[in-house]
């Protein structure tokens, strides 16, 4: 995070999937981290149950503590939960089928209210009233009579997105009606399709399963990630996944992917 620029103070919520070590190991380091830089705020962690022992154990037997307060929530991995609602989004777990109970995250973004249209608005226009027309409501004086519009003042919001986070997994059907019609969807893609057994053995999928997955759910774009380090070109699992799902691209470190953008080119 230090090395692509990423402020950590910016974190108030952290999401963790399932207690394998390659996804909460580097966690101690982050929250002490925050310890040095000064942090004061509420740090919000979800996860399987167990993260919290692991965590208070380290604190326990370093004799430390924290400046901030970390708020535990622990789910069920199993079942859909919802994590995350409040004005701008809601977070949910996705039930996974891996070696450890696992959970992936569904994002979505709530409705936005209406655009003013700047140039639409006459001078003098009053706060509150333009409150009211973004609220989709029209304007009237005390008597009844109507003063402003709202279809005459304002434009529709951005339609909401929505991002799916799939981290480890073998192929999972039932998960295609929760994140029906996701606008990205990352995808595990642990192993290529030659090594379909060993993707079952260890409970992981195919760069094919992923992009079958892909279509199945009616994804606008396909995110492939979390390869084995025994792939040295990347590029043959990419193909793989396009031979099924064209719009599939590949998760690389350090990449910051617009969803609002990268959806403009998707036919």
């Amino acid at each position: 995070m230090q090395r692509f620029d990423i402020p950590i103070g910016k974190i108030s919520k952290i999401f963790i999937s399932h207690l394998h070590g390659d996804h909460y190991l580097g966690l101690m380091g982050l929250l002490f981290s925050m310890h040095l830089n000064k942090r004061t705020s509420d740090l919000d962690l979800y996860s399987p149950y167990g993260l919290n022992e692991i965590i208070l154990l380290h604190l326990k037997y370093s004799k430390s503590s924290l400046n901030y307060q970390v708020n535990y929530y622990t789910f069920n991995p199993y079942e859909k939960n919802v994590l995350v609602d409040d004005e701008k989004l809601t977070v949910e777990t996705i039930p996974l089928n891996h070696k450890l109970p696992c959970a992936g995250f569904l994002f979505r973004e709530k409705t936005k209210p209406l655009n003013i249209n700047k140039d639409k608005l006459p001078d003098g226009m009053f706060l509150q009233h333009i409150a009211t027309l973004k609220r989709g409501e029209d304007v009237y004086a005390e008597s009844g009579k109507l003063i402003y519009k709202s279809s005459d003042f304002t434009l529709p919001p951005k339609v909401p997105l929505s991002y799916a986070y799939c981290s480890d997994t073998m192929w999972n059907e039932p998960m295609a009606e929760q994140v029906k019609d996701v606008d990205l969807l990352y995808h595990e893609s642990t192993f290529m399709d030659m090594d379909a057994d060993k993707a079952r053995e260890t409970r992981h999928s195919t760069a094919k399963q992923a992009a079958e997955m892909a279509k199945l759910c009616g994804a606008k774009k396909l995110l492939l990630g979390h390869f084995s380090a025994r792939y040295r070109d990347l590029d043959l699992m990419l193909a793989e996944a396009k031979a099924t799902f064209e719009n599939t691209i590949l998760a690389v470190e350090g990449q910051t992917i617009d969803v609002e953008n990268l959806l403009e080119n998707v036919p």
